[in-house]
C-alpha cells in the first residue's frame, strides 16, 4: 500500500471514529460538532468565501472583511463548546458570530471617524475663545473644596443669597461669606495656574 493510500485510509478512519463518538452521545448530553484543527480547516473552507462576502457587502472593504473572516473563525474557535447544532446549521452559527463582528467594526470605524467641517462654515473667533475660557472655568471649579465649590454654584451660578444658602446647608451666614471668599481666591489661582490672564 503506497503512502497516499495509507494517509487516505487513516483519515478515513478518523473521520469514522469522530462520527461513532458524535453518534454515541447520550440523550441528556449537549450536542455538537468534534471541534478540532482539521473541522475549523473544513468550516473555513464550505463557508469562508460566503461570509467574506456577507462583511464586503456590509462594510464596503475587502480588507476589513477579510478582518472581519479570520475574526469569526477565532470567535467561534474559543466558543466551539457552545455550538448546539440542535439549535441552527455550523453555517448559521457562523453568520450570527460574524454579524456581532460586524456590528463591533463598524461601531468602532464610526468612533474613529471624523467629519472635516465644511469648507463654507465660518469658525467665529468670539465663540471658539468663549467656549475656551468656560472650559478652563469648568476645570478651575472642578478643582475646588467640595464645600467651597458648593457656596460658589449657589451663589454666583444660582443666583442665591448668602442667607438663602446658610439656612439651607444650616452654618451660620458668616461661614458662607467665608467659604466664598476662599472659593474665589483658590478659583482664581487655579486658573493662573493654568495660564488664563483676566
Amino acid at each position: 500500500m503506497n503512502t497516499l493510500a495509507r494517509s487516505a485510509k487513516t483519515r478515513a478512519s478518523r473521520t469514522a471514529r469522530t462520527r461513532a463518538a458524535a453518534s454515541s452521545k447520550t440523550v441528556g448530553e449537549r450536542p455538537f460538532e468534534a471541534a478540532d484543527e482539521a473541522g475549523l480547516r473544513d468550516a473555513f473552507i464550505a463557508h469562508g468565501s460566503e461570509l467574506f462576502g456577507f462583511a464586503r457587502k456590509a462594510l464596503d472593504d475587502s480588507g476589513a472583511a477579510e478582518e472581519i473572516v479570520q475574526e469569526t473563525f477565532v470567535r467561534a474557535w474559543r466558543a466551539r463548546h457552545r455550538f448546539d447544532s440542535s439549535l441552527g446549521s455550523l453555517r448559521t452559527w457562523l453568520f450570527a458570530i460574524e454579524r456581532n463582528v460586524v456590528v463591533d467594526h463598524a461601531r468602532a470605524r464610526a468612533i474613529r471617524t471624523t467629519e472635516p467641517l465644511a469648507e463654507d462654515v465660518a469658525i467665529d473667533g468670539d465663540d471658539v475663545e468663549r467656549a475656551m475660557v468656560e472650559w478652563q472655568v469648568e476645570d478651575a471649579v472642578r478643582r475646588l473644596r467640595a464645600e467651597h465649590r458648593q457656596v460658589l454654584l449657589e451663589i454666583y451660578y444660582r443666583g442665591r443669597s448668602s442667607r438663602d444658602v446658610a439656612v439651607e446647608l444650616g452654618i451660620p451666614e458668616g461661614t458662607v461669606r467665608s467659604r466664598l471668599f476662599y472659593a474665589l481666591r483658590s478659583l482664581r489661582l487655579a486658573l493662573e495656574e493654568m495660564g488664563w490672564e483676566p
